[in-house]
């Protein structure tokens, strides 16, 4: 099997893990939105939140992976298992050092973490929102704790090329919000605190979840403390540039919810529940490409074989292309028959429903950068190369500041604050590209190129059947909820099966792969 081949198995491995993952959180938004609505609790269980969840997207899918998995990688390639296996007990112990440390801090000076997140007045102004954000911030802190480990055992079982059970990580903390709100939150004085409690005790189980397989293969972590390990100063000189390189989306939306604050209430929740929308795309694919690319890229980067590094990019730039395009315009086209068929009941009103849709338009409108930045930093990541990735993600969060700062005075408000973020991550891609392609040569741009031309327009003409889905006055009721469903998911596969025939008819080198690929899984399932 071609490599190109194993990192497309890869990635569908971690893309249906993914999806189990997205449909449970969507869930657990309902449960959530259906509990707490866009209300004060709402806007400050959120400002709390942007804490684990940027320590989720910096660790467990940011600087972890990328800055442990090539070197794990080319200790695994060169050395020996024994050796590899030293390497992580020595990385876990310092590691370990550092979370309780910056736990500890987060705790005690939660009020200051919670002040510079939400600037905004108007926020500062609710005494009980803020102390309530301070509140959860102090109860979820721990959640960084448990997430460490969890982005570490995933590192591991990713280079040892075992991607399920890293994959379904998250499901449990989605199951563990869900239950704790469900079940926990009716019993409390603040029923807010419930879900507090249920991220916790999900970023555990996220971790446990993991260690059948590490112990499978024989890499259970035993912390060795080793301050002279190359392999961990390596780690080390690696891990803070790519700290904020790899997850300059994520500092983006960390900026918005700070400018969102000085906004009416529910604007917060608009661009957390906009954003989610864009994860389950992103998520399925983009993150899981890019999961599956940088072992294959890391050990073709220590093996020298420029020519299939250069080959297996250029695969996982057009896929990502091939995906997201169709993608962002179903977002864009679909958005508002979306939000009301899965958050429109309870507090979560029409009101909310047209302030979310506003965020998602924007947001989708970047759709591709934020896919296309994950596959290609881990280009550099792999060759051990972060600081390049770390300058261009200054220069895009200074990008998305400045855009930001102009858009949020004008009539799109959170709107604004969503398209400067896609902007940036435009930009973002742009730079990358282009500075990679200096490196190492060639990227195959003809071909990237080439399916452009023909995905677009195809993207084009499927976005016409999601415009007139969307025109059907169904979506201005609240009822009618089973007519919804038929509408949106008929709607769904029909505008899928459309783009897929135009990229058949087209010839799409892509489509043409891909079908490879499932060609490929059918015989070793049902064997020869």
């Amino acid at each position: 099997m071609s490599e190109n081949m194993k990192v497309a198995k890869a990635a569908h491995v971690v893309g249906m893990a993914t999806l189990l993952s997205r449909i449970l959180g969507y869930f657990r938004d309902m449960v959530m939105s259906w509990a707490f609505g866009t209300t004060a609790a709402a806007d400050a269980f959120y400002v709390a939140y942007r804490i684990p969840n940027l320590l989720r997207e910096l660790l467990a899918e940011g600087s972890m992976s990328a800055a442990f998995i090539p070197v794990f990688s080319e200790v695994l390639a060169k050395g020996t298992k024994e050796e590899a296996r030293r390497l992580a007990n020595a990385v876990i112990a310092r590691l370990l050092v550092i979370l309780v440390l910056v736990t500890g801090l987060g705790i005690l000076f939660a009020p200051l973490i919670v002040k510079a997140i939400a600037l905004g007045w108007k926020f500062k102004a609710d005494r009980d929102k803020f102390l309530m954000a301070v509140t959860l911030t102090r109860m979820m802190f721990p959640y960084l704790l448990f997430i460490g480990l969890a982005a570490l055992a995933m590192g591991m079982l990713n280079s040892l090329r075992s991607f399920l059970a890293p994959a379904l990580s998250p499901v449990m903390l989605n199951i563990m919000t869900i239950s704790a709100v469900i079940l926990l939150a009716p019993r409390m004085s603040q029923p807010i605190q419930g879900a507090a409690v249920g991220v916790v005790i999900g970023g555990l189980f996220q971790f446990l979840i993991q260690v059948p397989g590490l112990k499978r293969h024989g890499m259970m972590p035993r912390p060795r403390f080793s301050p002279s390990h190359p392999g961990v100063l390596r780690i080390g000189k690696l891990a803070l540039p790519v700290f904020l390189s790899s997850s300059v989306t994520q500092l983006n939306i960390f900026l918005s919810t700070i400018l969102a604050s000085f906004l009416p209430t529910g604007s917060i929740a608009f661009l957390f529940y906009g954003m989610r929308f864009i994860h389950f795309p992103l998520g399925i694919f983009g993150v899981a490409l890019a999961t599956a690319i940088l072992p294959t890229l890391s050990t073709q980067a220590a093996k020298q074989e420029m020519q299939e590094f250069r080959e297996t990019l250029s695969v996982g730039i057009r896929l990502v292309f091939f995906i997201m395009f169709p993608a962002m315009v179903g977002l864009i086209m679909l958005r508002v028959p979306i939000v009301s068929l899965l958050l429109e009941r309870g507090e979560f009103n029409r009101i909310s429903t047209t302030g979310t849709a506003t965020a998602l338009l924007y947001y989708a409108v970047g759709l591709w950068a934020f896919a296309g930045v994950r596959v290609v930093s881990q280009g550099f990541y792999s060759l051990q190369d972060t600081r390049t990735p770390v300058r261009i993600a200054v220069l895009a969060l200074l990008v998305n500041m400045v855009l930001s700062i102009v858009l949020i005075q004008t009539p799109l408000q959170h709107g604004g604050l969503a398209l400067a973020n896609s902007l940036a991550a435009a930009l973002n891609f742009a730079f990358l590209t282009k500075r990679l392609r200096k490196k190492i040569g060639r990227m195959d741009g003809r071909r990237i190129l080439r399916s452009l031309a023909k995905i677009v327009p195809a993207s084009a003409a499927m976005g016409a059947v999601c415009w007139w889905i969307a025109r059907n006055p169904l979506w201005d009721t609240p009822a009618n909820t089973l007519a919804k469903i038929e509408w949106l998911a008929g709607g769904m596969a029909g505008s899928v099966l459309f783009y897929v025939i135009v990229m058949g008819v087209l010839r799409s080198e892509e489509l043409a792969f891909l079908w490879q690929v499932a060609r490929h899984r059918r015989r070793n399932r049902t064997g020869p």
